[in-house]
């Protein structure tokens, strides 16, 4: 500010320029009020107590501005306390939610010190690394196991699905075999009726630990080494050996043609057996009279891989061989 006093007659005239950082601002109202009363006071107090009176007037002056600068509006007021209040709730959610969180985990770190003794539980991640690492261990130690899927050109689409729910069965029962089969699917073209079946009926099925090629099972093992399981073979198989593999035909024939796969086997001069079904078990009378040998590959599988576990060929068959075949172990009848 600059307040200049023209002439000694005792009237004074006023200037006073306001610069703001950049630009000339208007004086409010109740500043130039103010500026009135202290020109009575000027007048009073004569030429001695102007230099002073001009110095507080100064002071004043910009201690307005300051507050004038650093007062916030109402409306930045209101949404100041706004952001506070949401802050606040949004505070108090992340806190309830990590204390829920808390509680969650001792509460499962109890239950696991509580069943430790009885049933040690483990992650799905241990589980599904736990079944990678067996099954892969079974394709280079392990029992092998052929899906021969060379006669699916000749199935509805109606027996494809069948088929494609069977081996769906067939690997989940070998997951959580303790001794798992390496599995391989053969005659299995990419893009092949099947292929689709199996790709919309099997979640996942892209990525199962198994072997597959178009080849047929004849050329892509050496043929001593097979062992094709139909049952119209006249050898009951009596054990399973680590050195052969054991082709099962994936066939689902709602008309029931007999001894196909017994036929192909013969043609490429390839050894055959069936289940020790008639060794182990019996007929049962039933209303329909209604006795049969032939199983799904599922339930074949079921059979081979209990035994391959235990060693015992009537818990094998029981747990493979329904009872709407008709057929029931010697010893639950006798």
């Amino acid at each position: 500010m600059c307040l200049s006093l023209a002439g000694r007659t005792g009237k004074k005239t006023k200037r006073m320029d306001w610069r703001g950082e950049g630009s000339a601002q208007k004086t409010e109202p109740h500043v130039l009020q103010e500026l009135r009363e202290r020109q009575v006071i000027l007048k009073d107090t004569g030429e001695d107590g102007i230099s002073e009176s001009f110095q507080l007037l100064q002071i004043d002056v910009e201690c307005e501005h300051q507050e004038k600068e650093t007062r916030p509006t109402d409306s930045a007021v209101w949404c100041s306390k706004n952001v506070q209040r949401k802050q606040r709730h949004w505070e108090k959610i992340v806190a309830a939610k990590k204390s829920k969180r808390k509680q969650e985990k001792e509460r499962r770190k109890a239950n696991r010190v509580e069943n430790s003794g009885i049933c040690p539980q483990h992650s799905k991640r241990f589980l599904r690394s736990l079944t990678k690492e067996k099954l892969l261990e079974a394709k280079h130690s392990g029992p092998r196991l052929c899906i021969d899927l060379s006669m699916t050109h000749h199935m509805s689409k109606k027996e494809l699905s069948r088929l494609a729910g069977q081996i769906r069965r067939l690997y989940g029962s070998n997951k959580k075999a303790d001794r798992p089969f390496w599995i391989c699917l053969t005659g299995f073209a990419t893009g092949s009726p099947l292929y689709e079946e199996c790709l919309r009926m099997n979640d996942g099925f892209s990525s199962y630990l198994l072997d597959r090629t178009e080849e047929d099972c004849f050329s892509v093992f050496p043929l001593e080494t097979l062992v094709y399981l139909t049952p119209d073979s006249e050898h009951a198989l009596e054990d399973v050996d680590l050195n052969k593999v054991y082709i099962l035909g994936g066939l689902v024939d709602e008309s029931i043609q007999k001894k196909v796969t017994f036929q192909k086997a013969r043609e490429h001069s390839v050894k055959t057996a069936r289940l020790p079904i008639q060794e182990y078990m019996v007929r049962r009378q039933n209303g329909k009279n209604y006795h049969s040998e032939i199983l799904t590959i599922n339930q074949v599988f079921d059979v081979l891989s209990t035994y391959f576990e235990t060693q015992n060929w009537p818990e094998a068959l029981k747990k493979g061989v329904s009872s709407r075949k008709g057929y029931v172990l010697r010893d639950s009848v006798e």
